[in-house]
């Protein structure tokens, strides 16, 4: 099981997506359920890191891969549905550079869909999660990256959550919503984990 996040880019010191990915594959919970650790992976920033990082990982052949990234204005997290084969040369990555192309791939197809985004709405709507369902990764690296991981044969899902918020005060006898979050995160990915063995 692979789990990615990025790390920090111009707009985002501290990319809560690369923090995430290292918490879930360190939970000793996944590490029992599964029989091994998720692999977590922080991705640079950057465009270099998808050829350089991302697929010698997904070349290992995981069962399946949960990617997480920032959305500046999203207030809940965000289920992407697709990746579409685009990229803009308006935005610099944390290297500085831009996209080489419009498209990422000249010889793949206009989208690539998440067979698991449905059942990954579903479960965290029960866990009483906040969720969105989105249409558009963005022409960023995450979406470079989630149209990268959905060419592999096994299930992949992309989640964007939102920018570190300041932290609220708890009422007494009432658990955080980043714990009940994160209790779901990790269930959905033992979901992945299940459907790649199916």
């Amino acid at each position: 099981m692979l789990v990615t996040g990025f790390g920090p880019f111009p707009r985002m010191p501290r990319n809560p997506s690369g923090a995430l990915a290292r918490r879930l594959a360190a939970l000793p919970r996944l590490r029992r359920a599964l029989g091994r650790a998720p692999v977590g992976l922080v991705l640079p920033t950057a465009y270099d890191a998808l050829p350089r990082r991302l697929a010698p990982a997904l070349a290992e052949g995981p069962a399946a891969v949960l990617m997480f990234g920032v959305a500046a204005r999203a207030l809940r997290l965000r289920v992407e549905v697709r990746a579409r084969n685009r990229a803009s040369r308006l935005f610099p990555d944390a290297s500085g550079r831009v996209s080489g192309r419009l498209t990422l791939d000249p010889a793949g197809p206009a989208e690539r869909r998440s067979r698991a985004a449905a059942a990954a709405v579903a479960l965290l709507r029960r866990r009483g999660v906040p969720v969105a369902v989105s249409r558009d990764a963005g022409r960023y690296l995450c979406n470079a990256g989630y149209y990268r991981a959905l060419a592999e044969p096994c299930p992949v899902l992309f989640v964007h959550v939102p920018p570190p918020r300041t932290k609220r005060p708890v009422r007494p006898g009432r658990r955080p919503d980043a714990s009940r979050e994160e209790r779901a995160l990790a269930d959905l990915v033992l979901l992945l984990a299940r459907l790649g063995r199916a």
